[in-house]
């Protein structure tokens, strides 16, 4: 027997979120990090939407909303002209969380708190020498303080140790990319000027040819008047140009990574000299660094036993707070699945998606960083323009869009949206994120639940809507069999709910039948969904919809989940 089940390599935001999921399922986990203590640098700062609704299923965001602050938008001004209006970063009221940012350090933090509720603590200072690979175990050797080192056996090892990866090079993996030209500073100061609070600021300098030789982007932080600042090194000014949003932090643009002596306030306040729209004056200094940036992507995410999530499979330029929020989703995506297998419960492909389903949405991370950085143009959206339509491009920032139409461990679009009567369901498809909505009202509950509430176990979840046909008779014992199949072809790691119309009466249906039901009180369910009558959906552990089925019959979800159960 292994000494332990999953050894995590590297406590940053991405590997605690590795932890702390493989905790919750319940998994032994070791989390080991090579720093004596946690960096008190701000570094990655946005928090994204996405994000935000994966700690919510983690059962973190109250935490995260209490420290973090709103993100509202963007103000754009080249040549110090501004560009139209304020750029508002607003979703529909259907997303229940904002844009926000988080100093990194605040982060791990709360990530670290978060893990220790379930009886886990990172190891400091624990650095990985060497890690081999076999069919049934991984040997790893680790070094601790004074020279102390430990031989174990771990069932599975997860890299989240950066861009520098130890894990990935013994994995035998390519990690192709390239260096950008240009040095960038970060600093994170004080400013005290009449710009609105809560907006960022992205100000350019074009030359007579257009291009840009001089850029400018401040971020909001909690704080009075505190800023997450990106600028143009000097001597460098005119080498590129800061896109959409926010910096991510020295380190996810790492290919050769290079830290200065840092900068003085002089130099960060000739930056705002020449490019602030109005008077500025910066003070508080807390930290500073200068860095290159450029991206690269691993070409697989598994190697055997082997696998690695955030910077250890992807850098890109630092550009609209994408990098921490695509690491904490890997982990996210990775832990449940890792889980399974260490239970025995999971077939090979489960572990094997991991790659199919991660790799494309890193790749259009990369690919979207470097382009927003080479290009030279306003990078506002609008309808018909270069970035697109404008609530679309607020939905992709905000990672909403990810979605596995690929996955083997998702039914087909084709088949997932038809139903045997010719109509076809909208709403998610299989593969897509599964939307919260609030309003559901159980039997024996005077309150509602929002949707998300029901999605935090970490298990499958099955919803079963029951309209006129499905309230009673033989179309509530069909759904009462498609629950219990499902249940017994997941191994139990399944929770079903019958979702009823907002204006079925309360006591339409028999009481005391199997599963719990739930009235959509206000319709939101509908709204979001679009289900017809009898139609079943079934939700992964990571909310995501794996499939859809209507009518929904016993024997077509038992086939699904054979897809993902043994």
């Amino acid at each position: 027997m292994a000494d332990v089940d999953v050894l995590v390599v590297g406590a940053g935001p991405v590997g605690l979120t590795a932890a702390a999921e493989l905790r919750r399922h319940g998994v032994r986990c070791r989390v080991v990090d090579r720093l004596a203590a946690p960096q008190p640098h701000a570094k990655a700062i946005g928090v994204l939407p996405r994000t935000l609704e994966v700690w919510d299923a983690m059962g973190l965001v109250r935490e995260v909303l209490d420290e973090a602050v709103p993100h509202l938008g963007q103000l754009v001004f080249i040549d110090g002209k501004p560009q139209d209006e304020p750029m508002r970063l607003t979703l529909p009221p259907d997303i229940p969380y904002p844009f926000a940012t988080l100093p990194q350090y605040t982060t791990e933090r709360l990530l670290t708190e978060h893990l220790a509720r379930f009886g886990t603590e990172v190891e400091r200072p624990v650095e990985l020498v060497s890690v081999v690979s076999h069919p049934d175990e991984v040997e790893v050797v680790l070094a601790g303080a004074g020279s102390r080192s430990e031989r174990l056996s771990a069932r599975y090892v997860v890299g989240c140790d950066g861009a520098h990866s130890l894990v990935r090079r013994e994995a035998g993996l390519a990690f192709e990319g390239d260096l950008l030209p240009g040095r960038f500073m970060i600093a994170d100061v004080e400013v005290d000027w009449d710009l609105p609070a809560g907006y960022s600021m992205r100000s350019v300098h074009t030359g007579a040819d257009g291009a840009v030789d001089d850029m400018l982007v401040c971020i909001p932080m909690p704080g009075v008047r505190r800023y997450w600042l990106s600028m143009l090194r000097p001597g460098d000014r005119g080498a590129t140009e800061d896109g959409w949003g926010a910096p991510d932090g020295a380190e996810g643009s790492s290919l050769g990574t290079e830290a200065d002596e840092g900068l003085d306030l002089g130099q960060i306040q000739a930056v705002l000299d020449r490019l602030s729209p109005g008077s500025a004056k910066v003070s508080a200094l807390r930290w500073s660094s200068a860095f290159r940036t450029g991206h690269r992507l691993v070409d697989r995410y598994r190697a055997g036993r082997l696998f690695v999530a955030g910077d250890a499979a992807h850098v890109h330029p630092p550009i609209g707070g994408q990098g921490l929020n695509t690491g904490v989703q890997d982990a996210h995506n990775l832990a449940w699945k890792l889980a399974f297998a260490v239970r025995g419960l999971a077939t090979d492909d489960v572990l094997d998606s991991y790659h199919f389903e991660r790799h494309p949405v890193a790749r259009e991370v990369v690919d979207r960083t470097v382009r927003h950085t080479r290009t030279v143009r306003d990078a506002r959206p609008s309808a018909g323009g270069p970035m697109g339509d404008p609530e679309m491009f607020v939905r992709r920032q905000a990672q909403l869009l990810v979605d596995y139409p690929d996955s083997p461990l998702v039914r087909s679009r084709a088949a997932g949206g038809a139903s045997t009567d010719g109509a076809r369901a909208a709403g998610p498809a299989p593969g897509e994120r599964a939307p919260d909505c609030r309003g559901l009202v159980g039997d024996l509950a005077g309150y509602p639940v929002r949707l998300f509430d029901l999605l935090r176990a970490p298990r499958h979840v099955l919803l079963m809507y029951a309209g006129p046909r499905h309230v009673a008779g033989d179309g509530a014992a069909r759904l009462e069999a498609c629950a219990t199949e499902a249940r017994r072809a997941a191994h139990g790691l399944l929770n079903a709910y019958l979702i009823t119309a907002e204006d079925m009466p309360r006591d339409a249906r028999p009481v005391g039948l199997r599963p719990p039901r739930l009235c959509d009180t206000e319709g939101e369910f509908r709204a979001a969904y679009a289900p017809l009558d009898g139609e079943a959906v079934v939700i992964r552990p990571d909310g995501h919809v794996s499939a859809r089925f209507h009518p929904a019959a016993p024997e077509d979800l038992v086939a699904h989940l054979g897809r993902t159960f043994r």
